[in-house]
């Protein structure tokens, strides 16, 4: 469970506004999803009617006596003057002695503030068991916003046992009274199977009762289960309409998100400028996922004007912060020397940054520097290691680098049908070296049976694809007749594409070919 809703019942402060009602002791909580902070105040507009009567008491001096004599809405009110330094000096020790002596009489607000109190160690030493003592109090009572904060309780393990079984519980009571935050709160517990058995369904459906009072959380959590087609059907339109919503409200990971399908026309028209201004307004706010895909934008030229100085500036802001991809692609660029200097040291700190976090392109490219010896010492020992862990992962760069290190026996003891296996993994994925290499393997018998036949059709890929080496291999194999039907003229035909590309043995052959008059010169 993120820790994101902090019990703190705040004043009116932006987007952690809160009403409460006396009357249903119902607290609303509105904004962004990070904005759970929670403070009773006696100043709000629903509860102006239970203060009435202190706007004619006068001074400190008279609302002391009301509140000596025990009358809990003054003392709550002393309180919250205390607490916010509302005509007196702020005292936070002030404001707990007076939201107890009202909590004490059952006060839920007073109960919900001295919660809060012991939770941050605002007046009070903090004591998350005391906290939740008070919560419970509140809770018991039905006040929904104790209800859910005694939940985010029991998710935390603060003051009472881990348990998440309970915070669904408690989130439940408030979410059935319409509290957004823990309709928003349940649906995640629902969305990851945690306290209750997973329901993508359930958690669509309070994200959405959530998503309707306007909770910019709920409202993209919903559209990630409309995109993912969880719990709802699949439906990019819907995705974005409520991405919409939650960037409207400047929902930082709304707005990346938004700029994604822009990107990709899903949902949306395709349309790169709009993807610059939505990812360059969740990358304003910090949103590292977004300054990454704004340095990419600047990169590629892609709906702002292209600038490797740009790119550099936003990918760095991102990878300062651990965001994975950026030091990746950070890495890129001081390799490549595109918006800083050309550094392969700087670029082998960036890789390994991101290779430690287990990102395969930064495992691959920190082999390939060891291979290399490039910015750092050369050691197969250590090439093979981190091509393993990224070949592991998918990458097929890495999957033939392995091979070929395999292959030769080189930082890894040689085995040709090791090797053969890396080759197939990747030639699998289009990889054009690894195609022609595993082809050798099959031409040769190095680690697979020898199979003229297996040989040609993997040269043929590769051959299409534009190698050379390829090339000149499948036209010796016409040539001769091996694992294919013999032919001079697609002999030639491939001869003449590998000669095109500089292949000197390819121009021999040909040249041997109108020797002996088996093509006619033209």
């Amino acid at each position: 469970m993120t820790d994101k809703h902090e019990l703190l019942i705040l004043p009116n402060h932006g987007d952690s506004s809160i009403v409460l009602s006396e009357a249903s002791s119902s607290i609303v909580a509105r904004g962004r999803e990070d904005a759970g902070s929670l403070m009773v105040r006696k100043s709000e507009p629903r509860l102006l009617s239970a203060f009435k009567s202190l706007l004619a008491l006068g001074g400190l001096r008279e609302k002391s006596g009301f509140a000596d004599r025990g009358d809990a809405i003054v003392q709550f009110g002393m309180g919250c003057d205390y607490f916010f330094g509302e005509g007196i000096p702020q005292d936070f020790p002030q404001a707990a002695i007076w939201f107890r002596k009202a909590a004490e009489q059952g006060h839920t607000g007073a109960q919900i503030n001295l919660g809060t109190a012991y939770s941050r160690g605002l007046g009070v030493p903090q004591d998350y068991t005391q906290s939740a003592l008070w919560y419970r109090k509140a809770a018991e009572q039905g006040d929904t916003g104790a209800q859910h904060g005694l939940g985010i309780r029991y998710a935390k393990g603060q003051g009472v046992p881990r348990d998440l079984s309970q915070a669904a519980i408690w989130y439940r009571k408030a979410a059935d009274q319409g509290f957004a935050t823990a309709q928003y709160d349940l649906g995640w517990l629902y969305n990851q199977g945690a306290g209750i058995p997973q329901d993508y369904a359930q958690a669509a459906a309070w994200y959405r009762k959530a998503a309707e009072q306007g909770y910019a959380g709920a409202q993209f959590r919903l559209g990630v289960m409309y995109y993912n087609g969880h719990g709802v059907p699949q439906d990019d339109a819907q995705a974005a309409a409520w991405y919409r919503k939650a960037a409207e409200q400047d929902y930082a990971a709304a707005q990346c998100s938004i700029a994604m399908l822009c990107l990709l026309g899903r949902g949306v028209p395709k349309d790169f400028v709009q993807a610059a201004v939505w990812s360059r307004k969740a990358a304003e706010q910090g949103y590292a996922p977004a300054q990454c895909d704004l340095g990419r934008l600047y990169d590629l030229g892609q709906g702002v004007s292209q600038s490797y100085e740009e790119a550099a500036f936003w990918l760095r802001k991102a990878a300062e912060q651990g965001y994975v991809g950026a030091q990746f692609r950070l890495g890129v660029m001081y390799d490549l020397g595109h918006g800083v200097p050309k550094d392969y040291a700087q670029a082998i700190i960036c890789y390994r940054k991101a290779a430690e976090q287990g990102h395969a392109g930064a495992q691959y490219s920190l082999g390939w520097h060891y291979n290399q010896g490039e910015g750092i010492p050369h050691s197969a020992d250590q090439a093979a290691n981190w091509y393993r862990k990224a070949a592991d992962q998918g990458d097929a760069r890495a999957q033939f680098g392995l091979g070929v290190l395999l292959y030769d026996g080189r930082g890894i003891p040689q085995n040709y049908a090791e090797a053969a296996s890396w080759y197939r993994k990747a030639a699998d994925q289009g990889d054009v070296m690894a195609q022609y290499n595993l082809g050798w393997l099959y031409y040769t018998g190095r680690g697979v049976p020898q199979n003229y036949t297996e040989a040609a059709i993997l040269y043929r890929k590769a051959a299409e694809k534009g190698s050379p080496e390829a090339q000149y291999n499948l036209g010796r194999l016409y040539d001769l007749g091996q694992g294919v039907s013999q032919s001079y003229e697609e002999a030639a035909y491939w001869l003449r594409k590998a000669a095109g590309q500089g292949h000197s043995e390819a121009k021999s052959n040909l040249d041997l070919f109108y020797a002996r008059g088996l093509l006619a010169k033209g």
